[in-house]
């Protein structure tokens, strides 16, 4: 929703002989929230399975198929090795929880640039919103990935994103422009240039295969700084 989208709705809400009552009950559905997500907090720390925070309810996903943890870790290896090799920074992988200021989220592979992750400490369990967040669809996580996920690090300044479709073996890459994401590059075959991660280019084609992510690893290895 934009600015002025909100401004209105307020506006619609105070105009409304129910204000009052309206907001109690919103103050009060909120609250309601909140205790529900420091429930969830507490509760993560056991907890095995991917889980995030969304509007107000807990979802557990199922465990992940072979090639979705395939193409994550193909990701992660490669960033992680540009990043480390060039001190750039910190890459998560599966269970690093973001906390936004409503939901919280376990992108799939996220990347903090080094003015966010400077002030990371070893016992951090949850974290600001990223540079670059990443996520591979399944049948059950798709709308989300498009919609409420991608919305709400839009709104909370990620300035990259990448939709990973891992049964069509394709890249869609979303680079923040004002408030929204717009679509950069959607394909699965070139060069990969990421906007958050300084400097980084390999081919699309390494996500979806463990031996030329090996390549562009080894070459990022062979590379001087």
């Amino acid at each position: 929703m934009t600015v002025s989208g909100k401004n209105q709705l307020v506006q619609q809400v105070l105009d409304s002989r129910e204000a009052p009552s309206i907001i109690k009950e919103l103050n009060s559905a909120l609250e309601t929230e909140m205790q529900k997500r420091q429930a969830f907090y507490d509760a993560m720390s056991t907890e095995e399975l991917k889980t995030e925070f969304i509007n107000g309810e807990v979802i557990v996903h199922s465990p992940v198929k072979i090639v979705h943890n395939e193409i994550s870790l193909n990701l992660a290896f490669i960033l992680r090795t540009y990043v480390s090799r060039n001190k750039l920074g910190f890459v998560g992988h599966e269970k690093i929880m973001v906390r936004l200021s409503r939901n919280d989220y376990e992108p799939d592979v996220c990347y903090f640039n080094n003015s966010i992750a400077k002030d990371f400490e070893k016992g951090q369990s949850l974290f600001p919103a990223p540079s670059l967040a990443v996520e591979v669809l399944s049948k059950n996580t798709a709308g989300r990935d498009r919609g409420i996920k991608m919305q709400d690090y839009a709104a909370h300044g990620v300035e990259e994103y990448w939709i990973i479709d891992a049964q069509k073996e394709r890249l869609e890459q979303y680079v923040l422009e004002g408030k929204q994401f717009e679509l950069h590059k959607k394909s699965n075959e070139g060069q990969l240039h990421s906007v958050s991660v300084a400097g980084l280019s390999f081919p699309i084609e390494a996500i979806f295969n463990e031996q030329k992510a090996e390549e562009v690893v080894f070459q990022i290895l062979s590379t001087k700084n």
